[in-house]
């Protein structure tokens, strides 16, 4: 599989998947796993499509060309795994990460995460797994806030069970319903709306923050 078909699955999952599937078998398996790790792992790759992956490899089981249960065990253990290496990677930053200027770190993203973490406590983890952009964010957050690694690994498994249970389950019970097949590619834009969104709108509110700190009183006597 080269870059740009790794690009079209994506960005057009539900139409090349399919395609993928027939012509390297059960290495997408190894695919998928390794995008869902990404997503729950890799900061930088908080973009990656979780959510529909997930419901769209349900709806291929339900046609026969994935093994449901296979699935579902791979994709876990990736999101156990990538949540796991994502919080040892905040244990080992610490508290800095709210005071040093990382270049590959979404400030705004992370402020927000710590912030849904202080109200939800613990729960955030399981939480986070079905808002996208926070649940990358989750993990690392955990391992800032000095939570002890056998809790997180509590919460971790547990959302990451809730996770992919219940979305590959939905792929596979709806997605072979006419009106939902024929549109899953409209799903997939959603999710990815869904995905850009909080975070487009987080980036707007800062600028509103920053152009209405130069327009204050304060900052114009300055001058």
């Amino acid at each position: 599989m080269d870059l740009m078909q790794f690009a079209d699955l994506i960005v057009h999952v539900d139409k090349t998947l399919g395609v993928l599937l027939d012509q390297y078998g059960t290495l997408v398996y190894a695919v998928l796993f390794a995008i869902v790790f990404c997503e729950s792992g890799v900061i930088v790759l908080f973009f990656l499509p979780g959510d529909t992956l997930l419901f769209i490899g349900g709806a291929f089981c339900a046609s026969g060309a994935m093994n449901p249960l296979l699935l579902m065990a791979l994709l876990i253990a990736a999101a156990v795994s990538g949540g796991t290496v994502n919080y040892w990677v905040g244990e080992a930053l610490g508290h800095k990460m709210f005071s040093q200027d990382y270049r590959w770190l979404n400030k705004n993203a992370l402020q927000r995460t710590h912030a849904f973490f202080e109200k939800h406590g613990g729960k955030t983890i399981i939480l986070a797994r079905f808002i996208p952009v926070v649940r990358t964010f989750a993990p690392l957050v955990a391992g800032v806030s000095d939570m002890t690694l056998r809790r997180f690994q509590l919460f971790n498994i547990s959302g990451a069970i809730l996770w992919v249970a219940l979305l590959v389950s939905a792929g596979y019970f709806f997605g072979q319903v006419p009106l939902i097949r024929d549109h899953l590619h409209t799903i997939v834009l959603c999710g990815a709306f869904v995905a850009i969104v909080p975070v487009a709108l987080g980036g707007l509110w800062n600028l509103l923050g920053k152009l209405r700190g130069k327009m204050s009183p304060k900052h114009q006597d300055r001058h």
